[in-house]
């Protein structure tokens, strides 16, 4: 038993937090009534809100290494049995904890964010400090009245815990939330900035370029969050694929949509005034859509693999959203005509109308996968019963979509500002589009040769013309992506060998001397294209799903089954155990289909927990080359006669989203890094200020 009265502490730190942040929401708001000594009090305040919020969650990762079972929650996510990793990602294994670990990253967020600022806006802070300060208020709240991660049991303590979600005890669970629930927090701070913006009246782009980087960190860690949310799913949940437009899945998707439009709108801002009422209304969506996210995953009303259970704490997520909405609505209408922009697009064919549309696609996307996961709520409200849409709806809309993006992010950096003349478009378009039209012609010649044809079969999801017309685009899409992707990678290559030519004839440096200052010096501009190079790498491996081939057996020791190229051998079972687990692998030999030479060895798997064999998990083999993934699945095995029946899914191109997202979070931190001639002009800047 713990040495400490954890409940008691843990209650009597959430009430702390409240009374902190409301102190310093109070010194925020008195500071930015025209008493500017209360900002110092506030930004004490705000490292005094963020450290008591720490202590909470100190005090809960203590309850879990106790075994302190007298706390509902860790009962009810924990169990002796489990290793000390396991129980703290318990600490976001379930809804009550999840939401102090929000709000803990959020104080994280919070002291980090207050540490930077320091001098720099002075006029915005108050209106920061209080901004952020209302948001964690909000999450203590929830926790005090709704989700309490510290409440206790009513009948005496358990001798034992329920234990973790089998699906959960997985490595990907000590890496995916945080990393996704960084980028879902992280939007606060740029939240905060456009807010104080709106309250001071600071429309320029000074707040902006304050927003940047927290928005640039916010992009990163969803976006992270969102590959490994692929690769968790791909590995663990054992169903064949990486993506299923599941509802939870949905909810991270939608603010990283409308986030991405606002980082490239934000641009044109910066650099002609343009698109300002653009950049409110997205960072304020973008926000709103995070909390819209927590709510779907919290509230349990929508049915998903990933989502808590149906609590009554979605009604209070119900009155944020609305509250929310109507004061950001009271807020802009209030400050429109500030927001009116110094300049319009001066043509069609430009830089600044290329992002305009690029914003207009990212949001219809928003648009139509908000209403494709709501719509079994509206249905059931509608009609009385529920309708639910699934993957192959989407698939149907968004490759569409999805292909006009991909255009738009090769056509936008080839494409001059303000206004481009058809001699700088012939000069920027020739080589990429040569070079897809080239790719396209070898792909309609010797695709089907390679086993990648150009021209597929696509089924109608629904017989109406429409139904027609997007299952023919579908039949294209193959070869309609991999000519866009050409287009995308050859014309940003393009522009890193035109900025490496200059440097090589300037400055007589190198290729690769060249290539690497060019890109240090202007780190916005090449990370974001090194971050277009990750992106069109991953839409490689997404086409890939267009070649799957899928084969289902049921063998005995000895049998074989066969899939294009591969044979497979069933060897034998076998049983492993731990003191948490009971491991059934069924050993199987991979032949190369042509001469029957071995090529390796896989096993996939069942295990079996002690604290709940009612659910096995299902641990797939996989094994994986440039070219493909053989992804195997043993269903079930008898262990009477050792029958096994097993699915083998051929994935084409799949390790190139993995590569390709490796490549974007490279690109997302060279765009953001500072060079260190700004780093040394800041702190010239401070030293000058505290000698005054």
């Amino acid at each position: 038993m713990p040495t400490i009265d954890v409940p008691f502490y843990g209650n009597l730190v959430l009430g702390l937090v409240l009374v902190s942040a409301a102190y310093t929401f109070a010194m925020a708001l008195g500071a930015a009534r025209g008493r500017p000594q209360l900002l110092s009090a506030a930004r004490f305040g705000t490292y005094a809100t963020c450290a008591f919020v720490a202590l909470g969650v100190c005090l809960l990762a203590y309850a879990f290494q106790t075994h302190d079972f007298r706390i509902r929650y860790v009962a009810r996510y924990s169990d002796r049995s489990m290793p000390w990793w396991y129980l703290v990602t318990s600490l976001w294994g379930g809804q009550d904890g999840s939401l102090l670990w929000w709000s803990f990253l959020l104080a994280g967020y919070t002291a980090a964010c207050t540490r930077w600022l320091r001098g720099r806006y002075l006029e915005l802070q108050p209106y920061i400090y209080a901004t952020l300060m209302s948001i964690l208020a909000f999450f203590v709240v929830l926790m005090l009245f709704a989700a309490n991660p510290f409440a206790t049991t009513v009948a005496a303590a358990p001798p034992d815990g329920e234990g973790l979600n089998p699906l959960l005890q997985n490595y990907w669970m000590v890496i995916h939330p945080p990393a996704l629930y960084m980028g879902f927090v992280g939007w606060a701070i740029p939240f905060a900035f456009v807010v104080a913006a709106l309250m001071t009246k600071r429309l320029g782009d000074e707040w902006i370029k304050g927003a940047r980087l927290w928005a640039m960190i916010a992009w990163m860690f969803l976006s992270i969050g969102l590959i490994l949310g692929c690769l968790w799913s791909y590995e663990e949940l054992g169903w064949g694929g990486y993506w299923a437009w599941d509802p939870v899945e949905n909810a991270s998707f939608m603010p990283w949509l409308v986030g991405t439009a606002y980082l490239h709108s934000a641009i044109v801002q910066e650099r002609y005034g343009m698109l300002k009422i653009w950049n409110v209304f997205l960072l304020l969506l973008t926000f709103w859509m995070t909390i819209f996210g927590t709510f779907l995953t919290r509230s349990g009303m929508i049915a998903s693999v990933h989502s808590f259970a149906r609590s009554d704490i979605g009604i209070f997520f119900v009155y944020y959203l609305i509250a929310l909405a109507v004061a950001l609505a009271a807020l802009v209408i209030w400050r429109l005509p500030v927001l009116k922009s110094e300049h319009r697009i001066e043509a069609l064919l430009s830089r600044e109308f290329a992002f305009l549309l690029n914003n207009w696609v990212l949001l219809g996307m928003m648009i139509f996968v908000l209403g494709a996961t709501t719509w079994p709520l509206v249905s059931e409200w509608l009609r009385g019963q529920e309708v639910t849409v699934g993957p192959g709806f989407y698939n149907q809309w968004m490759v569409p979509f999805g292909l006009i993006l991909l255009v738009l992010m090769g056509y936008g950096p080839l494409i001059s500002w303000r206004k481009a003349t058809g001699k700088n478009m012939a000069r920027a378009f020739l080589v990429p589009l040569v070079a897809a039209g080239v790719f396209g012609a070898a792909h309609l010649l010797v695709g089907d040769a390679l086993g990648f044809p150009a021209i597929i079969d696509s089924d109608e999801i629904y017989a109406t013309f429409t139904g027609r017309v997007l299952a023919g685009f579908q039949s294209v899409a193959p070869l309609l992506s991999l000519v866009v992707i050409t287009f995308v990678v050859v014309g940003i290559g393009q522009e890193f060998w035109r900025g490496a030519r200059v440097r090589m004839r300037n400055k007589g440096e190198g290729f690769l001397t060249a290539l690497t200052r060019l890109t240090m010096r202007a780190r916005r501009r090449y990370g974001g294209y090194i971050v277009h190079i990750g992106i069109a790498l991953m839409y490689f491996g997404f086409t890939g799903a267009a070649y799957d081939v899928e084969e289902e057996a049921a063998l005995h020791p000895g049998d074989t089954m066969t899939v294009p190229g591969y044979e497979f051998r069933y060897d034998r079972p076998r049983s492993e155990r731990d003191p948490n687990r009971r491991m059934v692998f069924t050993d199987m030999t991979v032949l190369d289909g042509d001469d029957g030479e071995a090529l390796g060895r896989v096993a996939p798997a069942k295990f079996i927990y002690r604290t709940m064999p009612e659910q096995p998990t299902t641990e797939v083999a996989i094994r994986t080359n440039l070219r493909e993934d053989l992804y195997v699945i043993m269903s079930t095995v008898d262990p009477n006669t050792q029958r096994a029946t097993f699915r083998v899914i051929l994935r084409p191109l799949v390790v190139w989203i993995w590569i390709g997202g490796i490549i974007l979070v490279l690109g997302s931190v060279i765009a953001m890094w500072p060079r260190a001639r700004d780093v040394l002009a800041r702190q010239g800047q401070l030293k000058r200020k505290r000698r005054r």
